[in-house]
Formats: C-alpha cells, sequence, structure tokens
C-alpha cells in the first residue's frame, strides 16, 4: 500500500464507500454507517477545515511579502481577478444555452415536483430565510462584509473567508512596503510558520482515504435512507436537470480549460489532468474547495511545478471567489426550477441571472451547500418562487461534488496561466 499514490488510495477509498452505503441501505445497516462509519469523515472534514484558516493566512501573507514590490502586486491581483471573474462569466453563459436547449424542466411530472415539495419544504425554507436575512442588507452589504469586525471572530469560521482573505491581504501588503530590514525577522517567522503548517498538512493527508471512505459511506445513506428504490426513482424524474449540468461541467472540463492551458501556457492538458487528479478527487468526495485547499496547491507546487509565490496568492483567492461549477449549476437551476414551476424567463430575466450568479459565487462559502443559499437570491433576482429551490435539494449533494472538483479546476487554470504570465514579465 505504500507505493500506491495518494489518488488512487482516495479513487480506491471513493468506490469503497460508495459500495459499503448500498450493502448497508438493502441490508439495514444503516444505523451502522451512521454511528461507526460516518463519524470518520466529520473527523477528517474538521482536520480540513481546522488547519483552512491557518493555511490562508501564512500562505498568503508569504506569497504578497515574497513580491518585489506594490506594483508586482497591483499586476498579479488585476490579472487573477479579472480572469476569475471572466471564467465566471462564461461558465453561467454555457449553463443558460444549455438549459435553453435541453429544457429539464418540462420532464418534470406534477407528481413527482409534489412529492419533492413535500419531502424538502422545511430545509427549502430554511434556506429561504437565510437569503432573505442577507438579501434585505442592501445591494453594497457584499463590499460592507469584505471588511471584518474583528479578525479573530472572522477567523472563527470558514465562511468569513473573504474577511480573513481582505485582511491577510493588507497585512502582506503592509510588509511589504515597509523597508525589508524592519520585516526581516518576520518573514523568516511566517517561512517557518508555513513549513509547520505545511508539514501538518502531511500528517492530514495519510488519513484522507479513510475519511474520504467514511464521507461517501454516509452520503450514500443519507439520501437513500431506508428504501433504495424511492431514490432511484427520484433521480431518475432529476435525471434531465443533472445532466444538463453535467455537460456544462465537462464542457468547461474538457474544452474549456485544455483550450486555455494548450494555447497560454507549455503544460500539456493530459498531465495537468494527472497533476491535478488528487485535488479534484478530494474535492469531490469533500465538496469544499476550502477543505482542499491545502492539497490544491501541493498539487500546483509539486505537480504544476507553478512557482509558490503565485499559488499561495492565486490559490486561496480562487478558493473564494472563483465558483465556475457552482455559477453553471445555478443558471441552470434557476432555469429549470422556473419551467418546473411553468414560468417562462425573459431575455432580461436571463441577464439578471447571468449578473447575480457573478456575485453570488463572489460570495458564497466555499463549503458544502453554501450554492443552495445563493440559488435562493437568484430565483427571487428574477421573481421565481424560492421555495422551487427544494426541487433540486435531492440531486444537490451529487451536483455539489462534481462542481467543486470543477471549481477547483477552474483555480488551477487560472493558477497556470497566471504563472505563465509571471514568468514572461
Amino acid at each position: 500500500m505504500r507505493n500506491i499514490p495518494l489518488y488512487l488510495k482516495i479513487f480506491i477509498a471513493l468506490f469503497l464507500g460508495i459500495l459499503l452505503g448500498l450493502i448497508s441501505v438493502k441490508t439495514g445497516l444503516n444505523s451502522f454507517v451512521l454511528d461507526w462509519i460516518k463519524p470518520w469523515g466529520e473527523v477528517f472534514m474538521r482536520l480540513l477545515k481546522m488547519i483552512a484558516v491557518p493555511l490562508i493566512i501564512v500562505s498568503l501573507t508569504k506569497g504578497i511579502a515574497n513580491l518585489e514590490d506594490i506594483s508586482s502586486l497591483s499586476r498579479m491581483g488585476l490579472r487573477t481577478i479579472s480572469l476569475y471573474i471572466a471564467s465566471t462569466i462564461l461558465a453561467i453563459s454555457i449553463g443558460l444555452v444549455l438549459v435553453n436547449i435541453i429544457h429539464p424542466g418540462n420532464y418534470f411530472s406534477d407528481e413527482s415536483r409534489e412529492n419533492l415539495l413535500g419531502i424538502y419544504s422545511t430545509d427549502a425554507n430554511v434556506k429561504k430565510d437565510l437569503a432573505i436575512s442577507q438579501k434585505n442588507k442592501g445591494p453594497l452589504d457584499f463590499v460592507v462584509n469584505l471588511v471584518p469586525n474583528n479578525i479573530i471572530e472572522a477567523s472563527s469560521s470558514n465562511r468569513n473567508m473573504l474577511q480573513l482573505i481582505f485582511f491577510t491581504i493588507l497585512f502582506g501588503v503592509a510588509i511589504i512596503m515597509l523597508p525589508r530590514e524592519k520585516t526581516r525577522r518576520l518573514r523568516v517567522l511566517i517561512d517557518e510558520l508555513n513549513d509547520v503548517i505545511l508539514k501538518i498538512i502531511d500528517f492530514i493527508m495519510k488519513f484522507s482515504p479513510l475519511g474520504v471512505f467514511a464521507l461517501m459511506a454516509g452520503i450514500i445513506v443519507d439520501v437513500a435512507g431506508n428504501d433504495i428504490e424511492k431514490t432511484y426513482q427520484l433521480f431518475t424524474a432529476l435525471a434531465w436537470y443533472s445532466l444538463t449540468v453535467i455537460i456544462g461541467l465537462f464542457i468547461l472540463l474538457i474544452i474549456i480549460y485544455p483550450l486555455l492551458i494548450s494555447l497560454i501556457t507549455d503544460i500539456k492538458y493530459k498531465d495537468f489532468l494527472k497533476g491535478i487528479l488528487p485535488a479534484q478527487l478530494l474535492g469531490f468526495s469533500t465538496s469544499s474547495s476550502a477543505a482542499t485547499l491545502p492539497v490544491t496547491m501541493e498539487c500546483a507546487e509539486n505537480n504544476l511545478r507553478i512557482n509558490n509565490k503565485v499559488s499561495s496568492f492565486v490559490l486561496p483567492i480562487g478558493a473564494t471567489i472563483n465558483m465556475d461549477g457552482t455559477s453553471l449549476y445555478q443558471a441552470v437551476a434557476a432555469v429549470f426550477i422556473a419551467e418546473a414551476f411553468g414560468y417562462d424567463l425573459s431575455f432580461t430575466q436571463q441577464l439578471i441571472i447571468v449578473l447575480t450568479a457573478t456575485l453570488a459565487s463572489i460570495g458564497s462559502a466555499a463549503v458544502p451547500g453554501a450554492g443552495i443559499v445563493m440559488l435562493v437570491i437568484v430565483l427571487e433576482s428574477i421573481g421565481i418562487p424560492s421555495v422551487g429551490v427544494a426541487l433540486v435539494f435531492a440531486t444537490d449533494r451529487p451536483l455539489d461534488m462534481l462542481r467543486t472538483a470543477t471549481n477547483i479546476t477552474g483555480d488551477l487554470t487560472v493558477a497556470s496561466l497566471i504563472s505563465k504570465f509571471e514568468k514572461k514579465k
């Protein structure tokens, strides 16, 4: 087992976790999986979340402090943000084109819709209340929320990652604006802290196959419950919607990203995919770009040979604001729900989806399920009943896993492009 690559261990763990989940549902061992297997997945998730905040503070500070001057930060920052926003808008547009061609909402029967609404109406109302509380704060609430009231409080939750990044960037800018002799010891301390955190990540990743196995087994049991036939029927009713999202994600993965990598960088896309596979698989199993960030950075530096100066700046920001897969999903889901309720969206309403989904993806927490809350805001922006979010609850977690893997691929694609630009400079 020692000679087996990590990504292969994770893939085997994924397969065994799914197999155990299905066997448990059929044999009535759900309580065993939930009591004795699933908690190990929760432990693994907590370990990843535990290290996410220290990693971002130290790695982003190190990345900024290693820049030569403030002009380097401005150049790299402008390119990074511009590429992330452009890729997000492109992903949303692809989603809208596909959903208007396939029209998955037309395949949804009234009986299936009423059944899903009955099952998920409570959860949907909770998400609706959360979204309304955010929406009522005003159009500039996103800007206000960038600045933390208390950095200690902001560091206490991964959902405040943008606030943490704002403070860290400010801290890093202050370091490079001061004379180097005054910050020499601080720079050495940051480098040493970075080495310690990377060693902790090595410890955590040795546990990753077991954590992924437990996560997958728990997900299958949660979705299927005691009636696996009921789950099959549910997924069949939503097959066209899911297929639309999956096609969109694969367009990004096999057309858009390869085109960018091939045209701009010197990396072969086959080598690119091989290098980022551990991060993709871990993102798939955890549904969290933030939790996967340690592995994403490791893949960028060790496999793609991206300079630490670039990876430690571009990737932490991308894990928070670059949500290509999530944005595409929100566009497809919004139109799907509108069709399921019998609404015919105008071109103007679909442009509003582009704008709202872009802003929502920037403010979306890089944790499982955050896209659902943002989807409610997108629905309300075009006048669709937000309770319709219940229609996509059943397939949200499997698609969340796929779109997280896409989000991570997009982050690494942009990091590769920025790396190439910086080398030319």
